[in-house]
């Protein structure tokens, strides 16, 4: 499969690895999740032991079963996103979330779904966690227990010399993508709102259940720009060979958050201190620095943390 790494970096050097007639963003990125490249295969994920102290926190049921279930949006490349055998979730979130299971004692069943249906399968009781990058914010927290494990804002992003000329403080008129059920939906809608206050026209808001379609849809020219999450943006662009290219600088950071029931604060207290011993030792690190990402690092993941402060989503 080309000249991809398995476990991309995701970097300013964006457009790196040029594609020859790239079809669609779902194509790309089965390319990506290949293995290959100049040096071979790259790095398998780190491997952990358990520790005997942390899975003794794990509730009995989920220790007696051995494993836990992990809804998961399979398209939000590169934070998790299906393999090219179209059943493995790969990304830099189902690998942190490994080595958090493997600190106790746990194996992984990540169970693909829509990202809007993920919180209420773990209040439901389907899932015993959801892991995809959740940004954490007041709403969430009044439906479950979220523990914080990386940090990221939007970014926007448009077609590389794009003349529809699209300011990301000012896109009235302009058709925008973006994932539904996102941060990014009330972030653009109040943008749109503000156009109609303003005399101007209304921002044309199409939302899509995979980000791998409201990126497609940048691709084609359907859209003029859509916003993300910072990972998934600036893949996009590195992975359709300078095709796309960022707006702007990201805003309005935040914690993502692992979604745990909200009567279930004895499996938190296990989720936090398992990536806490991650980040202690270095695991956490080296998986960030794989997918470039070392800038979204946190030193200490915390249960239902505060963001009701200015710049929150």
């Amino acid at each position: 499969m080309t000249d991809f790494w398995r476990r991309p970096t995701v970097s300013a050097a964006l457009g790196r690895r040029p594609l020859i007639g790239v079809v669609s963003i779902a194509s790309v990125l089965a390319l990506a999740a290949c293995g290959g490249g100049e040096g071979g295969e790259a790095d398998a994920p780190p491997t952990v032991e358990a520790d005997p102290e942390l899975a003794a926190m794990v509730p009995q049921e989920i220790s007696d079963a051995g494993s836990v279930r992990i809804g998961v949006d399979a398209s939000y490349a590169p934070a998790e996103f299906l393999d090219t055998d179209g059943q493995t979730v790969i990304g830099f979130d189902v690998e942190l979330f490994d080595a958090v299971a493997g600190k106790l004692g746990l194996e992984t069943e990540w169970q693909p779904a829509p990202f809007g249906n993920i919180i209420t399968g773990v209040d439901s009781g389907r899932y015993d966690l959801g892991i995809s990058s959740f940004t954490i914010n007041d709403e969430r927290l009044e439906q479950a227990n979220m523990v914080s494990y990386f940090n990221v804002g939007t970014q926007w992003f448009t077609q590389a010399g794009s003349t529809a000329g699209v300011d990301p403080d000012n896109a009235c008129g302009r058709r925008i993508a973006v994932q539904a059920n996102t941060v990014q939906v009330p972030d653009i809608q109040a943008r749109s709102e503000q156009c109609v206050e303003d005399g101007e026209d209304e921002i044309v808001i199409e939302q899509f259940e995979g980000q791998d379609q409201a990126t497609e849809s940048i691709v084609s020219g359907k859209n003029d720009a859509g916003l993300a999450d910072l990972p998934v943006a600036v893949y996009a662009v590195e992975q359709t060979g300078g095709q796309l290219e960022t707006l702007g600088e990201q805003y309005e950071a935040a914690p993502y958050g692992a979604v745990v029931n909200k009567d279930d604060t004895e499996l938190a207290e296990a989720v936090a201190a398992g990536y806490q011993a991650i980040i202690d030792d270095g695991t956490y690190g080296e998986i960030l620095a794989e997918w470039g990402l070392e800038q979204g690092a946190i030193e200490q993941p915390e249960i239902n943390p505060d963001v009701s402060a200015p710049g929150e989503e």
